[in-house]
């Protein structure tokens, strides 16, 4: 799937105060606001003496409410009436649960036998038209991890090639381009049929396809140029970036990051996520920081954001208010969906999703606290509606408790 297309937040993306970030870097420059970057406040429309587009009003909307206490940590939009969710129920034994709706009912359906018994959800892999895949998660052990099915339409049914590896973050721009990160320093491709392994120049936590001969990975690395402290013995990890041109990864030059001296205790900073848009432009963030509560007058921590301009790294210019704190989930025509339930406009507007409170049917009462989490959104194919799929939580007085539910964004009004 392309990244653009939906993701899948690694957890619930943390919150990025992005206020006083510090690139000290070489190869870093400063963004323009070239053509071609969107979602920054430099878009059509926002310049001075111009007027902007009314915000438009954004609410997720209930589709579908599930009859447990628990949570929805997945989901695939392979056609309006073709979509799966995965998640757990929070009994005893932490149920894996599988839906399905057919365009008319949300129904539970088994999971796939290929995938054996497991302690966690399986994760949704949506390759492109109707190729879609369930794996295991990283935290399962043993053979778990190989444990792969695919659906052709009908049946479910087990992989007979999976990755022979224990697969990380998953990306791919169709059913031949597949990339799966396999540990921190190693890659495995999927080109229809077979696996092959690659070996990345630093650790990695994330991947993102822009096209078949076009993939970034983006980490940290211990050694090399702002690595060595005199009299630390840990060194300073620094941000890494690595690009696959089609035959090999190499290492790109990447801004590096240092907090002002005295230096807090235990420094370090990488990259955490990258984001490839429709546009072909690539986003990356990350963070600058150390071990907390050891010292008085601790530095704030520093987040990095950086876009690639075709020849170097240079850094984002930060969006308006609450959404200078987010980072990108999707995108559509119009701007960019960040985590916490916003959207960013190509005109620059900060425009917060609403969203609606449980029916009291639920076992919610009036005076409870509810907030709307999710895991991961994708687009309805051949519509401008999206799909969410995560948890309400209700925080009331006796009986809280997690309500799984799918959510629909309809047309922008």
């Amino acid at each position: 799937m392309r990244r653009a297309a939906g993701i899948r937040p690694r957890g619930i993306v943390a919150v990025a105060v992005l206020a006083g970030a510090v690139l000290a870097a070489a190869g870093c420059g400063s963004d323009s606001g070239a053509a071609g970057s969107r979602g920054t406040g430099t878009g059509s429309g926002g310049g001075k003496g111009q007027s902007k587009a009314p915000a438009p009003s954004l609410t997720w909307e209930f589709e579908h409410i599930a009859d447990f206490d628990g949570e929805l940590a997945d989901v695939a939009v392979l056609a309006k009436d073709d979509v799966w969710a995965v998640g757990t129920e929070l009994n005893s034994e932490a149920d894996a649960r599988l839906l399905h709706y057919d365009g008319t009912t949300w129904k539970r359906e088994p999971l796939p036998e290929a995938l054996g018994t497991s302690v966690y959800p399986p994760l949704l892999e949506e390759l492109g038209g109707d190729a879609l895949w369930l794996r295991p998660q990283t935290s399962e052990d043993g053979a778990a991890v190989n444990r792969w099915a695919k659906w052709d339409g009908t049946r479910w049914s087990a992989m007979p090639s999976p990755p022979p590896g224990n697969a990380g973050a998953f990306e791919a721009s169709g059913p031949d381009d597949v990339w799966a990160l396999d540990g921190e320093q190693s890659v495995q491709h999927w080109d229809g049929t077979r696996w092959t392994t690659t070996r990345l120049p630093y650790r990695a936590s994330d991947l993102a396809v822009v096209g078949p001969d076009d993939v970034w990975a983006v980490g940290s690395r211990s050694t090399g140029p702002g690595t060595e402290l005199e009299g630390y013995s840990g060194g300073y990890s620094q941000p890494a970036s690595m690009h696959w041109d089609g035959t090999s990864w190499k290492a790109v030059d990447t801004p590096r990051a240092r907090f002002d001296d005295p230096l807090p205790p235990e420094p370090g900073a990488g990259l955490n996520q990258v984001f490839a848009l429709d546009s072909g432009e690539v986003r990356a963030y990350g963070i600058n920081t150390f071990n907390h509560g050891e010292v008085e007058n601790e530095p704030a921590d520093e987040y990095i954001r950086v876009r690639w301009d075709g020849s170097r790294w240079v850094e984002q210019e930060s969006p308006p208010g609450a959404c200078a704190l987010r980072t990108p989930v999707g995108e559509d025509d119009q701007g960019l969906f960040l985590d916490g339930n916003w959207y960013l406009t190509d005109d620059g507007q900060c425009v917060k999703i609403k969203r609606h409170r449980l029916p009291e049917s639920t076992g919610a009462r009036k005076a409870s606290n509810q907030s709307l989490w999710l895991k991961e959104i994708h687009r309805v194919p051949g519509t401008d509606e999206w799909l969410g799929a995560g948890h309400v939580q209700v925080n009331q007085s006796g009986d809280p408790f997690r309500a799984p539910v799918v959510v629909r964004l309809r047309d922008k009004g």
